[in-house]
């Protein structure tokens, strides 16, 4: 394949895995009525399997000498650690500080989250740190992988690195919006617009330590804390109920 066409091709691909997580956000949260139905669970889980599934198809099939696992390295841990401890603080100095004195924060967000434990059937504190446990750990490799192994790693061989550590956050932030909407839906523009923004941040940081260790295990590292902060001022917020 000539390299016009392998740009053709990295494009395509390339759109395609940043806007499909918008799109799986936006027909599970925005779209189906009744999110616990069979229907809107197989689609949401059929979707999430494309999603994860195709950037190792995508690169089995066209170059699948790229595929390889590399041995755990420290390369970037103390700038992804650092940049997780500033970003945990700020978390929860922001919402002790600020959010946790918003009224609807008070009621929708926790209420929100409660929903979402109890469709699992995770309500309960041991279940919430099992999910936790999958989300900050698992889930967070997962995104690793597609984010800035695939788009960020690919977008890079089209163009400078500053551009796609911006292009690869800002894709990371779409589905984002959605997700964060739905927890803050009566502070749109003024709370989750901003935390989105913030995801994109911390996406392209991400995208920095990738490139300069060369490894995704500094950036994996990195999300993990970070969310394992996330279900920490969940927990906070869900203590009411399983008080």
């Amino acid at each position: 394949m000539d390299h016009g066409n392998s740009r053709l091709r990295d494009a395509l691909a390339l759109t395609f895995a940043s806007i499909f997580p918008l799109v799986i956000g936006c027909f599970y949260f925005l779209v189906f009525d009744d999110p616990e139905s069979p229907a809107t669970r197989l689609t949401y889980g059929v979707g999430k399997v494309i999603q994860f599934s195709f950037p190792i198809a995508f690169v089995w099939w066209f170059e699948r000498e790229q595929i390889r696992l590399t041995r755990p390295t420290w390369h970037g841990m103390p700038l992804a650690i650092g940049f997780s401890v500033i970003v945990a603080i700020a978390m929860f100095a922001l919402y002790f500080g600020v959010v946790r004195h918003i009224p609807a924060v008070q009621n929708e967000t926790p209420e929100k989250i409660h929903g979402v434990v109890k469709r699992f059937r995770l309500d309960s504190p041991l279940g919430y740190l099992a999910m936790g446990v999958f989300l900050s750990g698992i889930h967070s490799l997962a995104e690793e992988y597609y984010w800035r192994w695939f788009v960020f790693g690919w977008m890079r061989r089209h163009m400078p690195v500053a551009l796609a550590i911006v292009l690869s956050g800002l894709g990371f932030m779409l589905h984002h919006v959605v997700v964060v909407g739905v927890y803050f839906p009566s502070n749109f523009w003024t709370l989750a617009l901003p935390l989105s923004f913030c995801v994109a941040f911390g996406g392209g940081v991400w995208a920095w330590i990738y490139a300069r260790s060369g490894t995704l295990y500094a950036p994996w590292a990195s999300h993990t804390l970070i969310d394992a902060a996330i279900f920490g001022l969940g927990y906070v917020m869900l203590e009411r109920y399983w008080a």
